[in-house]
This record gives structure tokens, sequence and C-alpha cells, in this order.
């Protein structure tokens, strides 16, 4: 079966980690693949996480098949969180990470759109491969103008001007990944109603709620999407926020017309789901459900996200600083300006690949950095190396 054929291309973010993990040389640093890590390094478990499954272990007395839409608590606090309240006209299920969302998602707009969504340029890599092996044609539009480090707001919104009706557009809620460039409150408005007068739907991908400014500052395009009274997904990520990255806990949540249309909905999420994976991982949305539901681990939970945010903006800072302290060519304040764990770092694939090589530090080929993985131990390192290899 398999003679003759080439191996697969390796996942340009994933493939990264594996080249780091057999680099055998001393004080290295990983600056490639999105987890967070804590200023030792590591990534922890929330204390929040560890009360709600210490709370599971205790008390759970099956492991038998969750429902294919995962519990209705978990759908119900999904919504709470996305939302601020319930929303009687969406439908909510239990997936397996947010990548299994955006899957999930693909799938339905393959029968009931025109096949054609557009992503932003930049985006997540994932992103195209999940909706070309959907069946899905991907298109692009601007959105990051590399030589102001900004959004390119003038053709960011003359491309969403020409999209047809009927397509759908997917859009970064916050922390837009990798540029690290959000929409003000008022640019998602003009979204909102350029969406509403041209027919097309959206897909938003909300897999940093809370890493921005806040989990209400944070949903501030979802808003703007639901007050237009247009049909639109939203794929949730619980990797970061809760750091269950290895529990693969996310939601889809389909935004329609009204209640009935709602209703209809579901029952095409649950046919989708069953076909793909038939029912969710339970430990991760258990764990989700137990802290949402509950107003201490809710609250320990919050403060624990605030103190997640508050040290990437921190690094983030630092960052800037350290680089403008050692005088490289460019004007390092925009790092200051993105949301997020991911910063546009202005290198070049030259540099990148001097930073690999001569220095043991690991970025993604497009130059984007994950603030994240920076610490108070390697941070000197780390400015030190891409001031060289920016002065090159």
């Amino acid at each position: 079966m398999w003679n003759g054929v080439k191996a697969a291309p390796e996942d340009a973010i994933l493939g990264l980690t594996e080249a780091f993990k057999k680099d055998p040389r001393a004080g290295k640093v990983n600056l490639g693949v999105g987890v967070y890590k804590d200023e030792k390094g590591n990534t922890p478990i929330l204390e929040s996480v560890k009360a709600a499954e210490k709370r599971i272990f205790e008390t759970q007395n099956t492991k038998s098949y969750m429902p294919i839409a995962g519990e209705a608590a978990y759908g119900d606090e999904v919504q709470k969180m996305i939302f601020g309240s319930l929303c009687d006209r969406s439908a909510t299920i239990h997936t397996p990470g947010g990548t299994g969302a955006l899957r999930v998602a693909a799938e339905l707009l393959r029968p009931f759109s025109s096949k054609t969504i557009w992503v932003s340029n930049p985006t997540w890599a994932n992103h195209n491969n999940i909706f070309a092996a959907a069946g899905l044609t991907v298109k692009e539009y601007p959105y990051y103008n590399a030589t102001t480090k900004d959004l390119d707001a003038d053709g960011f919104f003359a491309a969403l001007e020409k999209i047809p009706a009927g397509d759908c557009v997917l859009l970064h809620a916050c922390c837009h990944n990798p540029s690290g460039v959000d929409l003000s409150a008022a640019q998602w408005k003009q979204v909102a109603k350029i969406a509403q007068k041209n027919g097309w739907s959206a897909l938003v991908d909300f897999a940093y709620q809370g890493f921005g400014d806040s989990l209400e500052a944070d949903r501030v395009g979802v808003e703007a999407l639901l007050a237009s009274g247009i049909d639109f997904f939203i794929a949730s990520s619980f990797s970061k926020n809760f750091g269950l990255y290895r529990e693969r806990t996310g939601a889809l949540t389909c935004v329609a017309a009204t209640p009935a249309d709602a209703e209809t909905a579901m029952s095409h999420l649950l046919a989708t789901a069953r076909v793909i994976y038939s029912n969710p991982p339970a430990h991760g949305g258990m764990i989700v459900t137990t802290i949402l539901k509950d107003k201490e681990l809710s609250k320990l939970w919050r403060s624990e996200l605030d103190a997640m945010r508050d040290r990437i903006a921190h690094a983030r800072a630092e960052l800037a600083a350290g680089l403008a302290k050692r005088g490289v060519p460019m004007d390092c304040s925009f790092m200051t300006k993105q949301k997020g764990m991911f910063s546009f770092s202005g290198l070049n694939k030259d540099q990148v690949k001097f930073l690999r090589e001569e220095k043991a530090v690991y970025i993604v080929g497009s130059g984007r950095i994950n603030v994240a993985g920076l610490t108070p131990g390697n941070m000197g390192f780390v400015c030190d190396v891409v001031a060289e290899a920016m002065k090159r």
C-alpha cells in the first residue's frame, strides 16, 4: 500500500517542536508551539482545574458514553461564557478541542453554503488544512500590513465588501493567530454590518477568550455579529484559558435566525458529530462545567486566567524594551499593542534559520513568536540573539 509513496510533510508548528526535542544543545528555547508557559518554563495545571478534578474523581460513578452533544450543562455554561447569557437562537455541542469544532463547522458548510470559506492572510496554518480536507474551497482576504505592523484596514474592508452572498468568512474573535493584531469594537460593528448587508455568514475562531483583555471584553466581536442577526458559527477552545491542552476540550455553537432554526441546526450538528467522532471525550468538559458552575472555583479560575494574561503582557513589554535597548533596526513598540500569545516579530526566514541553526532558538518560519515561551531565565538571551539576527 505504501510502496513508493512519499512521506507526508511535517506540520509546520508541531514538526518544529519535534526538532526542538531532538536538539541536544543546552539552553535551547522553543518559541514556536502555542502553549502557555509560566515564569519557570512549565505548562502548569491550574489550581482550579486540580480542585475540579478532585471533585470529579470523588463523585464520578460511570465511564459510559457522553451524549453526542455532550452534557446539557456544558453547553449552557459555554453559551454563558461566549455570550454572557444563554442564547435561545443558538445550539452548542461539545467537541474534541477547537480543531474538532472547526472541522464539524466545515462539514456543515459544505452542504449548506456555497462551499467557499475566506480566511485572513495570514492565519493559523491548520485552518487551510482543516477546510480543504472537508472539501471547501479556501480563499484569502488581506488582514496584516507588514509595513505598519497593524491591520490592513483598507484592504480588509474592501475585500469583505466583495465576498459573495452564501460564502463564509473565518474571523478570529481575539488574539489573532499569528499576528496578535485584533479588530476594535467599531471595526467589529463594521464587519457585522457588511455581513448583514451582503449576505455572507461567519465562522468565529474563539480559541483565546480571556487572553486578550478579559473574558467580557474579548467577546465584543461575537456580540456585534449576534446583534446583526446573521447566521454564524463559533468554535471555542479551552486549551489555553483552562490549560486543558491534552484533554481536547472545545465546543461548536451555531447561531441561527430563530429558535426553531437553531433546533434544526442542532439536528445536523448531532448527525455530523456522530459520523466524525460519535461522542466527545468527557473529562475536560466535566472540568469546565464543574468550574463554571461553582462560584468559588470560577472565581479562582478567573484569577488564574488574569495572571496568565498579565504574564504574557509583561513578557511582551520586556521583549520590546529589551530589543530597543540593544539597538535593533526596528521600532518594536508594535509588540506591546498586539494581544494574546503571539507576535509577528518582523524576522525573515533567513533570520529564523540563523536563530535555529546557530542559537538553538526555535521560531516558526513566518517569524511568529510565542511570547508565552519567554521567561525571566531566557529573556536576556533571546533579546541578545534576536538583536544579532536583526542586525545581520
